[in-house]
């Protein structure tokens, strides 16, 4: 006769981190409330019982919470777990997870839920004011547009598949991030463990994009055999880092120029030959044959009309861009999937069936576009010689100061705006992972994101260069406080205008001459005479306010020092009036 299994009863709350600890998630980024208690007592437990479960990393804000778990997820491929307050937390990681939608993000955002019981029937009712003024009709609704799914607790029975089901669709591709809300009566509730099963990867995990058809890769190889002004443009190839070889060694074998427009990733080494900078511009007019490679906006079509002689290809894990309600970009040949899988497999094609007139004609491109390249560094370097003044230090000048002092392995993260075309062109990265850029329209990404990059790779020096106007979003007191707490030494770098200089050059494009010219009136001019060093310097950072040229590459070089000996460090330089 079978004996009855024995009743093991536990809380929602202890097979929640079971779940996490069997998705195999390293990191709670979290800013916790009042629905958080059952988690909060059952982590202590297992503390308490010397039982692991993901190291909670609290954040002060949650912009910062988000943007660090993102910085994180790009530099290990792993997306982490953030926990943040009901709807009020959600409203505040909103801004992030734009950001993360846009550029393909895993992250798992879990929101608490206030209590649906208000007078005591369930562990876990109502108990404070804010349980009713955070009770809103639709939780999900400041999310939605930027998550790829969303979901609701009903019950702790199917906490682990809940959370497996998360797990597979953020780090499907196109991966990116999903949103789970807690109630808290569910947290509190308890079962028994045999009714709470398992859900492994081996059975239902992520779906990764794949390669192309091979007749549909010939097709485009002969094209491509037959051009004679190819053009390849692409913004975030490079997230894969095995990409950013490959596409080197395919421009190289083909003789194509290559462009990164805004891009979000180092696509390919910026000392390659074939490397034509950021701007597409008139070669895009120019070209016969013409790839995007995972880039959402390759051009501005207004600034860029469309040549219908080109013949364009676009390889992309979203090449239909569905996350975009329009979008009219030409695409005569359109291939979803790995972009470097598709890449690779074209290089293929391309060895197998090239001439030796093919060969020696892509050998002259590259060797047109060495020249080209050189030009245009010389350029660069032209923009730079001029130092500017004292309190109006020239920013091209500053960041190739920047470039020099920093190593290649370092990481950049360019939250410039205004002034980011200097930073891309002063500061050139070579090896993969060591530039990201902005993805969506939310300022304030770089500092959680550096902090992120920091955890995930301690022994890299991790550089954060933003203006004044998106620092402010960045909510730095709320990450030097993270960088005090955990140990994790990051260099920021304000360059300091005065205000947001890109609103003004909106309104001037659409009214040249307009009122707003005639009177100097933008509505983007911040409060002068901010100190932001010493936001820095309330969290124990070194801080550093440079004003003469003459003293930025030593200010630069105090900087690096006090971050490579463990301290957080904040340069605030001042480069004119925007």
């Amino acid at each position: 006769m079978d004996r009855p299994k024995q009743v093991e009863l536990h809380s929602t709350a202890h097979y929640f981190l079971e779940g996490l600890n069997e998705l195999g998630i390293e990191y709670l980024f979290c800013n916790l409330g009042t629905d958080h208690a059952p988690l909060i007592e059952e982590m202590a437990r297992w503390r308490g019982d010397g039982r692991t479960f993901p190291k909670t990393v609290l954040c002060p804000h949650e912009n910062v919470a988000v943007h660090m778990a993102a910085g994180y997820a790009i530099a290990t491929g792993r997306g982490q777990g953030v926990l943040v307050h009901v709807d009020a937390g959600t409203a505040n990681a909103a801004m992030a997870l734009h950001n993360l939608f846009r550029a393909r993000i895993p992250v798992l955002l879990m929101a608490g839920r206030s209590p649906h019981t208000l007078r005591g029937e369930l562990p876990g009712s109502r108990d404070t004011y804010v349980h009713f003024v955070q009770d809103p009709f639709d939780q999900a609704s400041l999310v939605r547009p930027y998550v790829k799914w969303e979901y609701s607790l009903p019950t702790g029975v199917i906490a682990k598949e809940a959370l497996r089901r998360a797990h597979t669709l953020m780090q499907s591709d196109p991966k990116g991030p999903v949103y789970l809300m807690l109630p808290r009566e569910t947290l509190a509730e308890s079962w028994d463990a045999n009714a709470v099963h398992p859900f492994p990867e081996s059975r239902y995990g992520p779906v990764a994009a794949g390669g192309a058809d091979p007749d549909v890769v010939a097709a485009l190889a002969g094209r491509l055999l037959a051009a004679r002004e190819p053009v390849l443009i692409t913004a975030y190839a490079g997230r894969n880092p095995a990409s950013v070889a490959l596409l080197d060694e395919l421009a190289r074998f083909a003789g194509i120029r290559v462009f990164e427009f805004n891009p979000l990733h180092l696509n390919i080494p910026h000392d390659s030959p074939c490397f034509a900078g950021f701007a597409p511009g008139k070669h895009v007019a120019q070209a016969d044959f013409g790839m995007l490679v995972d880039i959402d906006v390759p051009w501005i079509p207004r600034d860029m009309p469309d040549n219908p002689a080109t013949w364009w290809a676009h390889i992309d894990v979203d090449a239909v861009k569905r996350g975009f309600p329009m979008w009219g970009f030409p695409s005569n040949l359109r291939i979803e999937g790995d972009s470097s899988r598709i890449l690779a497999q074209l290089l293929e094609a391309l060895r197998a069936r090239a001439t030796p007139a093919f060969v020696a004609g892509a050998r002259r491109r590259v060797a047109a576009l060495a020249a080209e390249h050189r030009q245009r560094m010389e350029g660069v370097a032209r923009l730079a010689a001029d130092k500017g003044a004292p309190g109006r230090i020239n920013p091209q000048y500053l960041c190739a100061e920047l470039g020099r002092a920093i190593a290649p392995d370092d990481i950049v993260l360019n939250e410039a705006i205004r002034n980011g075309p200097a930073v891309f062109s002063q500061v050139p990265r070579s090896k993969p992972g060591t530039l990201i850029g902005l993805a969506g329209g939310g300022l304030g990404f770089s500092g959680g994101m550096a902090l992120g990059m920091k955890l995930a790779q301690p022994g890299r020096t991790v550089l954060q260069i933003v203006g004044d106007g998106s620092f402010y979003f960045c909510n730095p007191e709320a990450v030097y406080a993270v960088a005090a707490q955990y140990r994790l030494p990051i260099f920021t770098v304000v360059l300091d205008n005065g205000g947001w200089a890109a609103v003004k050059e909106a309104t001037l494009r659409m009214h040249p001459e307009g009122e707003a010219k005639r009177l100097g009136a933008y509505a983007s001019q911040l409060a002068q005479g901010m100190a932001f060093a010493k936001i820095g310097e309330a969290a124990g950072a070194y801080g550093e306010t440079l004003t003469e040229p003459a003293e930025a590459a030593a200010a630069i070089r105090r900087c690096l020092d006090e971050v490579r000996g463990g301290r957080s460090a904040v340069l605030h330089v001042h480069i004119g009036p925007h």
